[in-house]
């Protein structure tokens, strides 16, 4: 730890600045004796004698003749070098010690008179707790009152549902009454170290520790409880919050704390009527390894102290959903998520997550969401926070009417697909959208015709895929036939519907009535940002086939064969593949976007092609 306290000491003794009267250095010497034997960092104190020594013995000691002015001026320097707002010096001539009350010693009668006085218990609407604490009272008044605290407190907030435990004007209290604080709200076995409290004048440490036994029956660790906290709230109340806090037991509503301290004396400079102010112990967190001292306590969810006790209630209720709405995204899953190997895993993931200090349903949708993610490692699955917009199944593309009428055919493939032989005898195709199956092999003969026929000499292929939004998936292989060798039946994908419980395997189609494009001559796949679904998967393809090369832009990685479901009752919605798109090397593709073997942006891609070729 550094040592500030030489340039300490000398800023000390020359802050003294006036040139008149006889100031004697005894009194700097006896608040460094003070500061040694009770403040609670000594270790910050290293070589404080001798810095006082040797400014005194220079004759550097200057004087003050405002005594006022003087402590003033000693205070800035001692608070400056040890950076401790708590180390005050006064000037109190008048100053009466203030014997603190010592309640263990009080009449039983007062006692009950006294802890009724600072403690307020309710039960409130959905038999929500509410107790207001003002002082935590200390080991041995608990231990003295343990049958009324019982049967008028504990017992009673025992049975509520959740609890609001007010601290907010908590200014005063016992730091050995926080270990029965916390045993109540946490379990018999194992015990926890919630706290260490150095002394400093008596050199000694304490270590405290929740109890294995209680009057009372325990709240335990998994109703919901809330803490309010202001500025105001201080000492042993602000031990009680940060410890329940960084536990993980309770979130804290409010505004942060006031920063108190453990123990802080007042202690007379000898011989003369100067006061320091030092704290005589420390505590440190074995949770968190610092201390509420000081810095205060800082709060989960920031609210005006008016305003903390309605929004503990709207935090509850939000929690209070919260096992209904894992519950329903488990049955979910369960029923409809295509990995079915993942399922048990995830199932068993949101069981066991971390919502602690869930405060919202968009703040549970990212941890839930969070999680789901590592486990599936499926970017499909996802939950999602939509305020004000209604979640809605994936929309299925629209079947085109049953029929077989050739001029009504002939309309179709003029509107879907374009033709054209670009210069360099490059055949161009495009279509923005992938037809319904059974209808396109209604179609095939006239698309032999329209389609493949005038592209069948052409020296290679440009498929425009920009403007290609997705589709029926099963129709991927009647296209991809016409790229492959007819004598050849190549395996060119799967799909696996989880809920048909269905595998199907797609492959080239042998009977085509067209000439085939074959295997042979090159064929070159645009690609814009638009490109989605049944798109992508078609660009996907190319590339896992070894069949052509993607020019464009990476695709929209929109997720494919999912469906939405709005959890009721909420802003969420879950996402959930139920189709799995294998590829043929057995690879599930999850719908990322496609990166193309070429990136150029969408307008260049048509040239780009054909200088491609060319080169």
């Amino acid at each position: 730890m550094e040592q500030h306290t030489p340039p300490l000491l000398l800023m000390l003794l020359l802050f003294t600045l006036s040139a008149s009267s006889s100031f004697q250095p005894a009194l700097v010497l006896e608040m460094a004796k003070i500061l040694l034997e009770n403040y609670c960092f000594p270790e910050n104190l290293v070589g404080m004698q001798e810095a006082i020594q040797q400014a005194i013995t220079s004759g550097e000691i200057l004087q003050i003749s405002d005594r006022k002015t003087l402590a003033a001026v000693l205070t800035v320097g001692v608070q400056g070098a040890l950076n401790d707002p708590r180390l005050t010096v006064s000037y109190e001539p008048n100053f009466v010690p203030v014997v603190p009350l010592m309640l263990p010693s009080l009449p039983t009668d007062q006692l009950i008179r006294l802890v009724r006085n600072s403690v307020k218990l309710d039960i409130l609407e959905d038999n929500i707790g509410y107790l207001r604490v003002d002082r935590i009272i200390g080991e041995e008044t608990a231990a003295k009152l343990g049958s009324l605290l019982r049967d008028n407190i504990w017992d009673k907030i025992a049975h509520t549902s959740s609890l609001i435990f007010d601290l907010r004007y908590s200014t005063t209290g016992q730091l050995s009454g926080v270990p029965f604080i916390i045993s109540y709200f946490s379990d018999t076995q194992p015990l926890i170290h919630i706290d260490t409290v150095y002394d400093r004048p008596s050199n000694t440490t304490m270590e405290l520790w929740t109890m294995p036994s209680i009057k009372g029956e325990r709240y335990g660790k998994k109703k919901d409880v809330i803490i309010l906290i202001s500025k105001r709230t201080m000492g042993a109340a602000e031990a009680v919050a940060y410890t329940l806090k960084n536990l993980k037991r309770a979130i804290i509503v409010g505004e942060r704390s006031a920063g108190g301290s453990v123990k802080v004396q007042k202690i007379k400079i000898e011989g003369s009527e100067f006061y320091i102010t030092v704290p005589v112990a420390r505590s440190v967190s074995p949770i968190t390894g610092q201390s509420w001292e000081v810095s205060g306590v800082s709060p989960t969810v920031s609210v005006s102290p008016k305003e903390a006790v309605t929004k503990a209630k709207s935090l509850l209720a939000v929690r209070s959903s919260i096992p209904n709405i894992v519950q329903r995204i488990s049955v979910i899953i369960g029923q409809l998520y295509a990995f079915t190997d993942r399922v048990p895993a995830l199932q068993q993931q949101l069981q066991s997550t971390d919502l602690f200090s869930v405060i919202s349903e968009e703040d549970l949708a990212v941890r839930l969401n969070q999680d789901l993610q590592t486990v599936s490692e499926d970017p499909r699955l996802t939950i999602k926070y939509m305020q004000d917009s209604s979640a809605t199944a994936e929309e299925e593309p629209e079947l085109y009417k049953d029929t077989d009428d050739p001029k009504v055919l002939a309309e179709l493939v003029d509107t879907t697909f374009k033709v054209k032989i670009l210069p360099g005898n490059a055949g161009y195709l495009r279509f923005d959208e992938f037809i319904e199956s059974a209808a396109l092999m209604k179609l095939e003969e006239v698309m032999a015709k329209k389609v493949w026929e005038p592209l069948k000499d052409t020296d290679y292929l440009i498929i425009d895929l920009r403007y290609n939004t997705g589709g029926y998936s099963p129709s991927l292989a009647l296209i991809l036939s016409y790229l492959q060798d007819a004598s050849q039946r190549s395996h060119l994908f799967t799909i696996y519907d989880r809920i048909q419980n269905t595998t199907t395997e797609y492959y080239s189609v042998s009977e085509i009535t067209g000439p085939t494009y074959g295997s042979k001559r090159g064929v070159y796949v645009l690609t814009s940002y638009y490109t989605a679904s049944v798109g992508e998967e078609f660009a996907y393809l190319i590339q896992s086939l070894h069949r052509g090369t993607v020019i464009g832009e990476i695709t929209s990685g929109a997720l494919m064969h999912s469906k939405m479901f709005q959890i009721e009752k909420t802003d969420l919605a879950i996402t959930v593949p139920s189709i799995n798109f294998i590829d043929n090397n057995g690879e599930c593709w999850l719908g990322g976007g496609v990166v193309p073997d070429a990136i150029v942006v969408c307008s260049l891609a048509t040239s780009r092609g054909s200088k491609h070729q060319t080169k």
